[in-house]
């Protein structure tokens, strides 16, 4: 992974279950942190660094849905990792739909949870991989002139050159130039890998940040 080693954290009431889940994760070297009670952990504002989120779902004061539930509607996109009793399978059903990882029934095994961990740090990692992708496209993006962003978005529809000028009154050789000036600054060596970049942009529903104002 990029840039700082994931840290595992651990929200749970229950201070054996901390110690235990703590010694098997750094075992395995993983750095983990535990927490007991979801409002410390919210109170540390350690939300958005990298790794996942481990939180059982019944605890004192915040549970771990309303935990979970916090996050998202703060756009927190650690993955989360729920633990639940026997009896909370309906519970957990909602966790996912709110977009957990997984839930894991009490009690489980080292290798159940070291697997919804190595998955969960996995979906992370790609999700900070894409969004530092996306931060470079936006910054790249700044970068280009309003008549660039024009032929750019001509570009991406498909439309050749001539079409591109006649569209914008310019002639083939200004068009011709402006896109080489595009390509030189999306950082794209062909048309194909714009046409990828853009789309990345527009499925992350940050489409209005490269549209021609």
């Amino acid at each position: 992974m990029d840039g700082t080693p994931p840290t595992v954290f651990i929200v749970d009431d229950d201070e054996a279950v901390r110690d235990g889940l703590g010694e098997l994760l750094r075992a395995e070297g993983i750095a983990a942190r535990p927490f007991d009670s979801a409002e410390d952990f919210l109170a540390a504002k350690v939300e958005r660094d990298a790794g996942c989120l481990i939180v059982d779902i019944h605890m004192p004061g915040l549970t771990g849905l309303a935990l979970q539930r916090d996050l998202s509607e703060r756009g927190v996109r650690l993955p989360v990792i729920v633990i639940t009793g026997q009896g909370d399978v309906p519970k957990a059903v909602e966790a996912l739909k709110a977009g957990a990882v997984d839930f894991i029934e009490k009690p489980f095994s080292a290798e159940t949870l070291l697997k919804a961990v190595h998955e969960a740090l996995n979906r992370e990692d790609h999700l900070r991989r894409t969004r530092n992708r996306l931060s470079e496209t936006r910054s790249c993006l700044e970068l280009l002139t309003a008549r660039e962003r024009e032929v750019m978005e001509l570009m991406v529809a498909g439309h050749p050159n001539k079409i591109i000028g006649i569209h914008l009154n310019i002639s083939t050789r200004t068009v011709e130039n402006h896109r080489a000036k595009v390509m030189e600054k999306m950082r794209c060596d062909n048309l194909s890998a714009l046409i990828h970049l853009i789309l990345r942009m527009t499925q992350s529903a940050d489409e209005d940040a490269w549209r021609p104002g």
